[in-house]
């Protein structure tokens, strides 16, 4: 037997996700953004799901492979670039895009004799100051690139820093990238998920929505549900064990929780190795046999307590949803001071994992 705990990828809500973001652009393709093992619903889980996609997005070359692997026949973009010559032959050879952020790749391109051109999204920095050439200087990059036989085509490419805010929104960095490039006449990618959903005007020839496609909000102040998305995980787990607490007993390491009157726990087979975060307060949300119930003192490495006092029926065996589809990763994230994509990518190993078609 093995240990009840669980997470449960819903392939039919990617596959809603991904059409929503269709239709919120529909005059743009649309990349679905599958790195860190597709936010850890996994690769193939989100192949099975969008058979039809536009294009996938990815970070290293073994993901970009293992899609091939699996059938992709669709483009698929290297979103950080290749970080070798020898990679970049392998673009080649799978027809992977890349991206091209410095001046080390573009001698890479220049300099390597390739079997067959290849497609390029020149990233330019607008604000980000993460990767990315100056944006004033794409007119001459572009000009360069063209006269490179082992480039087939050029698009170009940013990313916004704040999309997701609405005091600073994205017309900064719009209004630096369209000066730099406007004349260029070359396709575009600028959107993320929260440019996508809130800034028709970024949407341009190609849209990468990442978070999004997972049913996690990217915005703080609207949840996923306001915006239309459907969770495609459920983490969930079983009461293992249950106490009786009487006013003024603890809970937990470092006795943090003090019952204030008498109450019933259920210790629950999920902890922080299991990817549930250890800084979730008393009072983070859990869903107990279908009702909204709390978080109890302390997680442990491989424990949690939640409160069954409301619940009289609840005990052994009884059901815990950590988030999923009634208990938002977004709200249990926000409890815990950190966000939706954090919680995803870090479900461990040892949990299993089943697929929902």
């Amino acid at each position: 037997m093995t240990r009840p705990i669980r997470a449960v990828i819903h392939t039919a809500a990617l596959a809603a996700n991904y059409a929503h973001a269709k239709a919120c652009a529909p005059s743009s393709k649309v990349f679905a953004v599958i790195k860190a093992n597709a936010y850890g619903h996994g690769i193939a889980n989100m192949v099975a799901a969008l058979p039809d996609a536009d294009a996938f997005a990815t970070l290293e070359m073994p993901s970009a492979l293992a899609l091939r692997e699996l059938g992709v026949k669709q483009p698929i973009l290297l979103l950080e670039g290749v970080f070798s010559a020898a990679e970049l032959q392998l673009c080649a050879n799978h027809e992977f895009w890349l991206s091209v952020h410095d001046e080390r790749g573009i001698h890479w391109l220049e300099s390597t004799d390739l079997s067959r051109s290849v497609h390029i999204f020149l990233k330019l920095n607008t604000g980000m100051n993460r990767l990315g050439f100056p944006a004033e200087a794409a007119s001459a990059l572009v000009g360069r690139l063209k006269q490179c036989s082992n480039v087939a085509s050029i698009t170009l490419m940013a990313h916004f820093a704040t999309a997701d805010d609405p005091e600073q929104g994205v017309a900064a960095q719009c209004a630096r990238f369209d000066a730099a490039c406007a004349d260029l006449n070359l396709p575009v990618t600028l959107a993320n998920s929260a440019a996508l959903l809130a800034y028709p005007e970024t949407h341009r020839q190609w849209v990468r929505p990442g978070i999004s496609l997972y049913g996690s909000s990217p915005f703080s102040d609207k949840s996923a549900a306001e915006l239309g998305l459907q969770a495609a995980m459920t983490l969930s787990a079983e009461v293992i064990g249950v106490q009786e607490l009487k006013a003024g007993d603890t809970v937990g390491y470092g006795a943090g929780f003090v019952a204030a009157r008498s109450m019933r726990i259920g210790i629950v087979a999920c902890g922080y190795a299991d990817g549930y975060p250890r800084h979730a307060p008393t009072g983070t949300p859990v869903l107990l046999n279908g009702v909204r119930s709390r978080l109890i003192g302390r997680v442990s490495m491989d424990m949690l307590a939640v409160d069954l006092s409301d619940q009289p029926e609840a005990g052994l065996g009884s059901e815990v949803e950590l988030w999923g589809k009634n208990v938002s990763i977004d709200e249990v994230a926000s409890a815990a001071g950190t966000i939706g994509y954090e919680l995803m990518c870090a479900v461990a190993a040892r949990v299993q994992v089943f697929v929902e078609f």
